[in-house]
């Protein structure tokens, strides 16, 4: 069976990581008293004391990590559904703890003691490099061992044994995602359903009884693990079916079929034993964040107005020197929590009155575009007079991009979750711009792509997406 299996690949991934840290500590010793201070391999730093200090500090060091290594779940989630990403960050954080920890006990030890005297011989720029290498070798362990197993999955070995209770949009998708990934090692063994016939397909999996003849099923101990994947309908059926697979111990997992309304990583709360589950998590409604976010917009927009002043200055000439009226346009959009605001820009159009304005998207060859607007909408140069706009915190350099009044009351009432957006601030740039969608392109797919800037944000996803901007944000080639 697979438990037993991914007990023994545990128990695996405990001695292999025995086996790891060590060399990772020894080829640190090395490494730092061979090749970075002056002796050799052969070579003993500081005499026989030193390297009987750092070598009986092994198990201690090796035991420490081992148990950081469980706290941070290295030795509990199977490699089939772990991302290299999340276990890398977890190694990371593991081996970072274990560093401030060991450098915290030998600050604290007593100097006059003989164990102490002993061990405050042991460096700690020898730590840190001992760090970044069992961050290395743990690393490529691991993913040594993950494109081991995917072979071994594609062979048809170690294998999942998975049947689905009932047919739904979410069990199309759960076996979707199943079929594109074989390494997962997953063997669907069909779909119990009540509203479906028996022999009903879907790319290769049927419908093979009704749901009354789960537990049958279950007792004869050849299921790994039931996935329920209910429609909305039947969620009535629901504390049954758990309670006839624990009772036979079979792992359970529920895919909801509202998986369109809650986010994928949904956020939840004890209400005093009360599960409660938050439709959206928006990680800038927390103070900390927000302030953090603030902070990075005042002084990125102040830097940002020093570096390109003298870009605006030629801007502002050309304009003026091209095209009578204002050098600055002023357009209403709507900001955060719905608030109207005033968005500046350079002006690319002839003066024009409100009314022939509202309501009107640019078109290709727009003949109220100027020369010289036309050349700064290319090259987003138009927009840089929103920096004053996120220095007075209207806006940020990273968010949804506002929109006109009349299009917000247009698409809330045709594209589902629209209004979102505006629980954070809008930005200069933003995940749906680097990745495309500016101009005259899908109003869904670039909601689509804001809702997930919202719900997943970090100081460094904003990083990422400001530089992005830089190499594939700016030319828009989507501006007439």
């Amino acid at each position: 069976m697979i438990k037993d299996n991914q007990k023994r690949l545990n128990q695996f991934h405990i001695v292999l990581d025995i086996i790891v840290i060590s060399l990772a500590y020894i080829s640190a010793y090395y490494v730092f008293f061979g090749l970075l201070q002056g002796t050799w391999l052969g070579g003993v730093p500081n005499g026989v004391v030193t390297q009987e200090v750092y070598f009986t500090a092994i198990p201690f060091v090796v035991l420490l990590l081992l148990i950081l290594n469980a706290v941070f779940h290295l030795y509990q989630q199977p490699k089939r559904i772990t991302g290299r990403r999340l276990e890398f960050s977890n190694i990371v954080k593991s081996t970072v703890l274990g560093i401030l920890i060991i450098i915290a006990i030998l600050w604290i030890m007593p100097r006059e003691g003989r164990l102490g005297a002993y061990y405050m011989e042991i460096s700690r720029k020898f730590l840190m490099w001992f760090g970044m290498l069992n961050i290395i070798f743990l690393t490529l362990e691991r993913n040594i061992l993950r494109i081991i197993l995917m072979y071994m999955r594609k062979s048809g070995f170690n294998q999942k044994h998975v049947m689905i209770v009932g047919y739904s949009r979410t069990a199309e998708a759960f076996i979707d995602r199943v079929k594109a990934n074989p390494q997962w090692g997953y063997q669907l063994r069909g779909i119990l359903d009540d509203t479906m016939p028996w022999g009903k397909e879907y790319k290769g999996v049927r419908v093979i009884s009704d749901i009354d003849n789960l537990e049958p099923l279950l007792e004869l101990n050849r299921l790994d693990e039931v996935v329920i994947a209910l429609g909305l309908s039947e969620y009535k059926k629901l504390e049954e079916i758990v309670n006839k697979c624990e009772k036979v111990g079979v792992h359970t997992k529920f895919i909801p079929d509202y998986n369109n309304i809650i986010p994928t990583k949904p956020y939840t709360e004890d209400l005093l034993g009360l599960p409660v589950i938050h439709i959206r998590h928006v990680p800038l409604m927390e103070g900390f964040n927000r302030v953090v976010k603030r902070t990075m917009d005042v002084a990125g927009s102040l830097i940002c107005i020093v570096l390109f002043s003298p870009v605006m200055l030629i801007t502002a000439i050309a304009i003026k020197a091209t095209s009578p009226g204002p050098l600055i346009y002023k357009q209403e959009r709507v900001g955060l929590h719905n608030r109207p605001f005033k968005m500046y820009k350079f002006r690319s159009m002839e003066v024009q009155s409100p009314k022939e304005e509202q309501g009107k998207w640019t078109k290709p060859n727009d003949p109220r575009v100027t020369n010289v607007g036309k050349f700064i909408r290319r090259l987003s140069i138009d927009e840089l007079p929103q920096l004053f706009n996120v220095l007075m915190g209207d806006m940020s350099l990273v968010g949804p991009r506002p929109e006109r009044p009349f299009f917000v009351e247009k698409f809330k009432e045709e594209i589902p979750r629209y209004m979102v957006k505006h629980q954070v601030r809008p930005g200069m740039t933003g995940w749906a711009q680097v990745n495309g969608y500016r101009g005259d392109t899908s109003i869904r797919k670039r909601i689509e792509h804001d809702l997930y800037y919202i719900e997943n944000w970090t100081l460094g996803f904003d990083f990422k997406i400001l530089f992005l901007t830089v190499f594939k944000g700016f030319i828009n080639k989507n501006a007439y």
